[in-house]
């Protein structure tokens, strides 16, 4: 079959099953590296060049918003030069891949707490979010500093200002006005959320954004992720019922 003949990725699913927003716990890097008898930070470059392709293909499958686990607040705790060299590779990677950026339409936009990630690497960030900020194709979330419990708190915190400023009554508080201060703000709930190295657990991860998400766990490391393993995260997806707490159509 030529390319010309060649069925669309995909094309057993109709973009009404596909989800508009996947979220991702890229795990296993530095295990990966250990299998392979390589350094832990090796684990880690192949991981980025994996975010590369990965992006690029949710682009190309119409998904509305990408969001990706690159550094929770408890990523500190590793050791020193591990960190040095995920900042160096962050930086590495928010500069090389303006140009895909922009050639994808892709919207970027930094979820977790600015404090602690290096001044050198936050004005690259921001440069490239700023240069991003006219595209109107998918968003790309960059979770980096980010801990699902430290962004209700921050929520929390925003939303107590309120209420001592007398801009907000405590009564007057919803789910809604939680939301709206949430980093994601504006955005809408994952669908999916894809864990690699197969763990089960959600890490701390957008634990208000992903009440009611479908979950999805492959054994492979993000190394090793790859379109084929994508392709099966969205059919997993689109075969599942999804009832937010209610009852199937009996009719």
């Amino acid at each position: 079959m030529s390319n010309a003949e060649a069925p669309a990725p995909l094309a057993d699913v109709p973009p009404e099953r596909r989800p508009a927003h996947i979220a991702m716990i890229m795990d296993g890097n530095g295990r990966w590296a250990q299998r392979q008898g390589l350094p832990r930070v090796e684990g880690h470059r192949r991981g980025a060049a994996v975010v590369r392709e990965i992006t690029e293909l949710c682009s190309d499958l119409g998904i509305g918003q990408l969001t990706l686990y690159c550094l929770s607040s408890e990523n500190w705790k590793r050791p020193a030069d591990e960190i040095a060299f995920l900042m160096l590779l962050l930086k590495e990677y928010i500069i090389e891949e303006r140009g895909p950026i922009m050639r994808n339409n892709l919207r970027v936009r930094m979820l977790g707490r600015r404090e602690a990630i290096p001044d050198h690497v936050l004005e690259e960030l921001d440069r490239t979010i700023e240069m991003s900020r006219g595209n109107t194709g998918m968003w790309l979330n960059l979770a980096i500093n980010y801990g699902g419990r430290g962004e209700i708190v921050d929520a929390v915190r925003a939303l107590a200002r309120r209420v001592r400023e007398g801009s907000l009554e405590p009564e007057d508080i919803t789910e809604d006005s939680v939301s709206g201060h949430l980093y994601t703000a504006g955005l809408a709930d994952p669908d999916l959320l894809v864990r690699t190295a197969g763990e089960m657990r959600v890490s701390n991860f957008l634990l208000w954004q992903i009440s009611y998400a479908e979950i999805w766990v492959t054994d492979r490391c993000w190394p090793e992720f790859d379109e084929q393993q994508l392709h099966q995260a969205i059919r997993a997806y689109a075969a599942r019922d999804r009832r937010f707490g209610g009852l199937p159509d009996l009719a």
